[in-house]
């Protein structure tokens, strides 16, 4: 990476935050390379049935668009402005105070003012207002309208997709206005001329035929969780032993594909079938996965509404299948924003399964109890609030712990506290970084709703960069050398982010550390974490 990219001075050398006294919509679009993702697999459009399906590049003049395509983008955004209220709503109230400018980690990365919130909103609110509202019709440029050309709809393509939809933006404006609601429907009108990315079109391909994004067949599916098994033995001595497709399960847990595939996730997902077995061996709890529903994040979310809701339905219909109770999930970003936002409307209510319980503590979960689905930190809170898991905390004390709250499960459904009371009852050593950085207001890993490819990485960086930032002055004051995290697409970019930033901090998923410090009945003397390295005090 470091070798394809221009050194961290010299990228931040190039952000000038000052205005260039050129009007934005006298601006000419520049694509550049390193900014933008490789268009999308027409095969991948293709299998989803999207229309204009076709190889195209976004450097090539022509894009390879219906005749029509103009005709199509209007009737697209008049038929949303009636199906959504709030994007119609978002589209009227804007004051443009600027109160959200400075809030997005693109904007502060990059100095483009095109990436300020307000104004990624406006190249969609110009063609509104020309082709919507009386006074965009009569007044035009000074009503701040603007016809639909093509200038426009590549302008449309690159800055919609140099959003990753965190919606820091949103906790700043003082009308509420959600413009990553904006951006979710830039893509929409987008993909109806065939205009996505191949880091998000190829992944939810792969997840409708296979159920999930990197298109694992079943039998892989279950071979890399015994290659894990194999891992914990040599760790731990414990022999541990998955269910799959259990019709006996209590619980069907789900959990994404990168954890399954993708260093550093891999040592979380060991993590959770350490925890499994410990219910299993001690409480008698059994939980089951599916090689079905085999991915619980949903990339459709950056897509469309109705391709998000073709791949939430697998994991209900799967849970209804094998008559579990209810659902718990992995460590997941965008899985938790799509369950607690739009399941109840999409795919609900899942009233066929139980409001859940813990049947090892007797907690009712009454944030999941129209959605049926607990997140695996509140689970393990749970059971760590009520003393059921023994553990050994100084197992960890070779980490020095920050947490990095991910946008959608922090912002998108108030998962704020159970992770850290996790950290603190597995590890010894945990700091905060800046109170402005983090909970609510947390930065975005800089790569989520589908950027996190590598033709990219001059974008990544620059957006990555508010969070890395932050994880500096926490390494420098205290030493931190791990950035925890409960996301999956976190633990696929935040490790590049911190190797381009700060090259002294790991990434780590929570439930890595869990297991670290989890004492398993019948296990060894332990020798090393699950990474292989050795555990403080066994280092000769």
């Amino acid at each position: 990476m470091a070798d394809e990219l221009i050194k961290p001075d010299e990228l931040l050398s190039k952000i000038d935050h000052r205005p260039s006294g050129a009007g934005w919509m006298d601006t000419p679009l520049d694509i550049r390379k390193g900014m933008y993702c490789y268009a999308s697999n027409p095969k991948s459009v293709e299998t989803l049935s999207l229309p204009n399906a076709r190889a195209w590049n976004p450097l090539d003049e022509d894009w390879k668009l219906p005749d029509n395509w103009q005709q199509i983008i209007h009737e697209g955004f008049k038929e949303r402005l009636e199906k959504f209220r709030s994007f119609k709503i978002f589209m009227d109230i804007c004051v443009r105070c600027g109160a959200c400018a400075d809030k997005c980690h693109f904007f502060i990365g990059t100095g483009d003012p095109k990436n300020m919130p307000v104004l990624r909103a406006e190249l969609l609110r110009s063609v509104y207002r020309n082709d919507f509202t009386t006074a965009g019709k009569i007044l035009g440029k000074l009503a701040g309208a603007r016809p639909m050309s093509l200038d426009v709809l590549k302008e449309w393509w690159y800055y919609m997709f140099q959003c990753t939809e965190c919606r820091r933006c949103s906790v700043f404006c003082p009308y509420g206005i959600d413009t990553a609601e904006i951006t979710i429907m830039g893509r929409e009108l987008l993909n109806l001329l065939g205009l996505n990315i191949d880091w998000i079109a190829t992944p939810v391909s792969n997840c409708f035929m296979t159920g999930n994004h990197l298109g694992i067949q079943p039998h892989a599916f279950k071979d890399m969780l015994d290659f894990f098994v194999e891992d914990i033995e040599e760790v731990t001595g414990v022999l541990v032993e998955p269910a799959y497709m259990a019709k006996d399960a209590d619980i069907l847990f789900i959990t994404p594909s990168g954890d399954v595939f993708a260093d550093p996730g891999t040592y979380t997902c060991m993590g959770y079938m350490i925890l499994f077995h410990y219910l299993k061996v001690k409480y008698g709890l059994k939980i089951t996965w599916s090689t079905y529903a085999s991915e619980g994040g949903n990339f459709g979310f950056f897509t469309s509404h109705e391709t998000m809701k073709r791949l939430n339905a697998k994991m209900y219909a799967e849970a209804k299948r094998l008559g579990v109770k209810w659902i718990l999930g992995g460590e997941c970003g965008h899985m938790w924003r799509v369950i607690h936002q739009y399941m109840d409307t999409m795919n609900g209510p899942a009233d066929f399964l139980e409001e859940p319980v813990n049947p090892i503590t007797g907690t009712k979960f009454e944030n999941a109890a129209s959605t049926k689905m607990v997140h695996i930190a509140e689970f393990t809170a749970d059971l760590i609030k009520h003393g059921k898991l023994e553990l050994d905390p100084s197992r960890n004390d070779n980490k020095i712990i920050t947490f990095h709250d991910s946008c959608n499960p922090a912002r998108g459904m108030g998962l704020l506290d159970e992770p850290r009371y996790v950290i603190q009852n597995v590890a010894n050593n945990f700091y905060e970084m800046p109170p402005n950085t983090i909970r609510e207001q947390t930065f975005c890993c800089g790569s989520g709703a589908g950027l996190n490819a590598g033709e990219n990485m001059e974008l990544r960086m620059a957006g990555g960069f508010p969070r890395a930032n932050a994880v500096k002055h926490v390494h420098e004051a205290y030493g931190v050398n791990m950035l925890a995290c409960v996301c999956a697409i976190d633990r696929a970019a935040l490790p590049a982010s911190m190797e381009y930033w700060v090259p002294e901090v790991d990434v780590t998923g929570l439930h890595e550390l869990v297991a670290n410090a989890l004492i398993l009945p019948g296990e060894k003397e332990r020798e090393t974490d699950l990474r292989g390295e050795p555990l403080p005090g066994m280092e000769e």
